[in-house]
Formats: structure tokens, C-alpha cells, sequence
């Protein structure tokens, strides 16, 4: 069987049913092809970051998922589980703490909406063969699928970047892990009651480390391991008997296995590809980039590849894209995947669950740094991702930064920064009238005149349809250089894009070319 498409996508877990979503919104229809025939319930990596809430809530996609959220004390994140939360209130954020939802249920809201928006999901159906050349075909399960693009979203073991026989350079585990979604018949004193800060959470003794994390009435996550496991173990079944020695050894003999929902194995490997693009080939998520899982990185970056990936590949499947658009998504988003690389791997060390004398030195003086305000809101921006700032070409002091979500008055009424974004389109927002009224913008580029009480440190802003900031200005003299700045990062600008409103025209650089 035969089918053309523009976008093909290999999996459908977060990443790659948030690019669904965003394909969709743009008016284009992509193919989700995942091997497994249903999603899995589970908990896994349910920890949404400050950062990735506001992204979501920029579609209308966080308060869905906060229908689904776990009840967690109101505590900021975690730098390699020392004992002082994260503050994320510096950054202004009107989302300061990490929300718990399971994973399965954000993969359940994200298929939901981009089906709606018309994505199609084929479960059941395994990537088995990527021939490339004039575009990408694919071969699944009897089924061959030919399309422009090609996204490999389909995690750390990617079937399609071992099809293309890319290497995945970096460093193997140095343990084995397993994250397993439990029912508990009855509990000792040790188990917790209430989800907490991640440091009051773990244990160590006899020989285990372990993290029992309450979701929800006898459900529990359960996260251990074994002093001497290595990356060999990794492909071991896991058995009910193994499970419930790790909680009677941990939590006490009072504690009772009732039940395993799922279970998985997980290493600390490091390592990033070198190009998240080949050819007609992209990758993101895991497919792309693997690390220690501290501090809920991964999902987190997955779900922002796939943001910063979504609408500068539908612009240029629909040719609206200006040149190298996206050869932007491998400049900006291969730093953020080494960047999470390198702190992961610092908590690495300061989290190990067999520190040296010298580690439980270093670990006294992080903790008493972290307490400092400048070196918290350091962190804090780091793990939360609500310090990204991406090298944009642009003089003013906002360009590349996230755009924080203000109130404004607009003469529909109040609203805010985030309720603008619910289509997908870039945002010419002007704060001071100093955007001339005959500047014709090019679809998907909307005009907002508002009001902010705010200091947003600008007159007008011009903001991706991803939140960051790609012009700013102060003045009339400074909005003369939009059609420039639109030109460069969101679309090729139309002929006579500007109109002095006097009857003449203007053309910019780009055009006269």
C-alpha cells in the first residue's frame, strides 16, 4: 500500500505528537507511524518544566493537561537532588514549579488535539526501511509511505538513525536502572504520602538506591537500583519478584507488592547526534540526544525541539520559508541538546548514589551555593529552560529571548501574551503606535495593538510563533528595519510590503535583489 504525504513521523510519544500538532496547525497533514499497536499508561517522564508549560499554554495545551496533573506540594525543581529547591519567581514566569502528569496522559491530550486538527496516527506500524533521494520513502509494515520530510522522533534507540547508520557519539552508561508503575497492597511508615521536593523523596540502604513517588491512591512510581548493575544488565526482563525484593529491601518487609502496571529499564547514557538534519531526515527528542534523567530533562527538551521544529518546517513545505529556515533548527536547538548534555552530567557526579568523601565535600558547598539568590535563579533558569536565549541576528538587548506572558489591553478587551499564540502565527505585537499602518505582513504574521502595563522592555516586539522575541524596537526609526527583520526569520516578504500611507510603496534589500 502506497501513501504520499508531506511530513512523515516516526513515533508518537511527546515529541513527536507535539510536531504533529504543530504540523497540523499550519495546515499541514502529517503521518505519525509508531510500532506500538496502544499507548502505554505511564507515568514516566511526567514532570513538565516552567519553560514547556508556557509553550504549551501558547496552543491552549496546558490547562487540558492540568485536568490530569498529580497532586504535588507547590516547591520549586532540583539541581542533582541537593536539598534546596529551584526558584523559578525571578524569571517571570507566570509558572514557577514543575507539574506532575503522567506521561501518558500528556500523549493522550497532544494525540487528541492534533487528530482533531487533522494529523494522522497509524499504531501498530513499525519503521523498517528509509530510502532517501528527491525526498524520503518510507517502509512500515507492508506499507510505504512517500513524503518530503522525514522526523525521527522515535527515541534513544531510533530505528531510523540506525537505518541511516548515523553514528551517536558519547559515553555508555555507567548504571542500569528501573522505572517501574506499581499498586501497593499495604505500606510501612518509610513510604511517602505526598509528592514532594525530589530530596525527601529518595533512600539508600541495603544495597539500593530508590525513589517511590505517590501518583494517586495505592499508585506509586517507582525508580531503584542495585550497587554493581551495569549498562549489560539494561536488557534483563524484569520480574514482579525482583520489584518486590527492591521495596521490602528499601521500604521495609510492611510494604507489599500488589501489582506492576509497566516497567522499563533506563542507563545514564550521554551522547547527541552530531546533525539533527540529513538530508530529508530530521531528528528530535531522544532520537536526537540522550542523557542522565535528572532534573525531568528529556521530555521537556523533546516537546521544545519539536516547538522550535513545527512551524519553521511547515514554512517550508508551504513555501513561505525565507533561505535556510530550517538550518536554523540544527543551530539552535543542537546547543540546547549539548547544553542539557553538560549539566546532566555535572548532576551526574554531585547525585551518584555512591558518593566519595570528595563528593560529599562538594555536595556541602553546592548545597550552600545554591542558596545563594544569583546562583539559584542560575540554576533555576537552567533546569526550568526560562533562561534559553537563542543567538538571533538583531541589536536590541530582547532579541532571542522568551517573551514573557503580560497582561495586555487590546481593543477587543484584556487578555494576555499567551492567547495570541493559539494559531501558530508569529506576533507583531506594538505597544506605542509606532509600527506604521500601511506595513502589509505576509501570512502568518499577526498584528496585535496593545496596551501593557508591564515594562516589556520595548515599544513593538515581533515574537516567533515558538515565544521567542526575533525584533524589537523603541522607536519609529527602529520599525523602519521590520520588513528586514520579517524577511530574515519568519517569511519571504511579498512585493510592496510597505505603504507610507501617502500612496508609495517600498521595497526592502531583499526584494531590490
Amino acid at each position: 500500500m502506497d501513501v504520499e504525504t508531506e511530513v512523515v513521523i516516526a513515533g508518537a510519544g511527546p515529541t513527536g505528537l507535539m510536531l504533529a500538532y504543530e504540523l497540523a496547525l499550519a495546515g499541514i497533514e502529517p503521518l505519525v507511524l509508531e510500532r506500538l499497536p496502544r499507548r502505554v499508561e505511564q507515568v514516566k517522564g511526567g514532570a513538565i518544566q516552567p519553560r514547556t508549560a508556557e509553550l504549551l499554554e501558547l496552543r491552549g495545551l496546558l490547562e487540558p493537561m492540568l485536568r490530569h496533573a498529580m497532586p504535588r506540594d507547590r516547591v520549586g525543581g532540583h539541581f542533582a537532588m541537593l536539598p534546596v529547591p529551584l526558584d523559578c519567581m525571578p524569571w517571570q514566569t507566570r509558572q514557577p514549579y514543575p507539574i506532575a502528569v503522567p506521561q501518558g496522559d500528556i500523549e493522550e491530550v497532544l494525540e487528541e488535539r492534533a487528530t482533531a486538527r487533522g494529523a494522522r496516527i497509524r499504531r501498530g506500524t513499525a519503521v523498517g526501511g528509509v530510502e532517501t533521494g528527491d525526498g524520503v520513502t518510507v517502509s512500515a509494515d507492508g506499507l510505504r509511505v512517500r513524503a518530503r520530510y522525514l522526523v525521527a522522533c522515535d527515541g534513544g534507540r531510533s530505528t531510523v538513525r540506525k537505518l541511516l547508520g548515523l553514528p551517536f557519539p558519547g559515553r555508555p552508561g555507567t548504571y542500569v536502572a528501573t522505572l517501574a508503575d506499581v499498586r501497593l497492597s499495604a505500606t510501612s511508615p518509610l513510604v511517602p504520602r505526598t509528592m514532594r521536593h525530589i530530596s525527601g523523596m529518595t533512600r539508600q540502604v541495603n544495597g539500593y538506591w530508590a525513589m517511590l513517588v505517590p501518583v494517586g491512591g495505592d499508585r506509586y512510581r517507582l525508580t531503584f537500583g542495585r550497587e554493581g548493575e551495569t549498562e549489560s544488565a539494561r536488557d534483563t526482563p524484569i520480574t514482579h519478584e525482583e520489584i518486590a525484593a527492591a521495596l521490602r529491601a528499601v521500604y521495609g518487609e510492611e510494604t507489599v507488592l500488589g501489582g506492576v502496571d509497566n516497567a522499563s529499564r533506563f542507563t545514564d547514557a550521554t551522547r547527541q547526534l552530531e546533525h539533527y538534519r540529513v538530508g530529508d531526515v530530521l531528528f528530535a527528542g531522544d532520537a536526537a540526544h540522550i542523557h542522565p534523567p535528572l532534573g525531568g530533562q528529556g521530555l521537556n527538551t523533546g516537546v521544545q525541539d519539536a516547538i522550535n521544529l513545527g512551524w519553521k518546517l511547515a514554512a517550508t513545505v508551504q513555501g513561505r520559508a525565507p533561505d535556510g529556515l530550517l538550518d536554523t533548527y540544527q543551530a539552535e536547538r543542537h546547543p540546547v541538546g549539548a547544553g542539557v548534555l553538560h549539566h546532566t552530567s555535572a548532576q551526574r557526579v554531585l547525585a551518584g548514589p555512591r558518593p566519595s568523601e570528595d563528593v560529599v565535600a562538594l555536595r556541602d558547598i553546592f548545597t550552600d551555593l545554591m542558596r545563594l539568590p544569583e546562583a539559584n535563579r542560575h540554576l533555576a533558569g537552567l533546569m526550568s529552560g526560562l533562561s534559553l536565549r537563542y543567538d538571533l541576528e538583531g541589536e536590541h538587548a530582547l532579541t532571542g529571548h522568551r517573551m514573557p506572558d503580560a497582561d495586555l489591553v487590546t481593543d477587543a478587551g484584556p487578555t494576555r501574551v499567551s492567547a495570541l499564540f493559539a494559531s501558530g502565527h508569529a506576533v507583531l505585537l506594538d505597544l506605542a503606535g509606532i509600527v506604521p499602518p500601511g506595513l502589509r505582513l505576509p501570512p502568518g504574521v499577526d498584528a496585535v495593538r496593545a496596551e501593557s502595563a508591564a515594562g516589556l522592555g520595548a515599544a513593538a516586539l515581533l515574537v516567533r510563533p515558538d515565544g521567542y522575541v526575533c525584533w524589537a524596537g523603541d522607536d519609529a526609526a527602529d520599525a523602519a528595519t521590520l520588513p528586514a527583520a520579517i524577511a530574515r526569520h519568519l517569511a519571504a516578504v511579498p512585493t510592496g510590503m510597505y505603504d507610507d500611507g501617502n500612496g508609495h510603496q517600498g521595497t526592502t534589500d531583499r526584494e531590490r535583489a
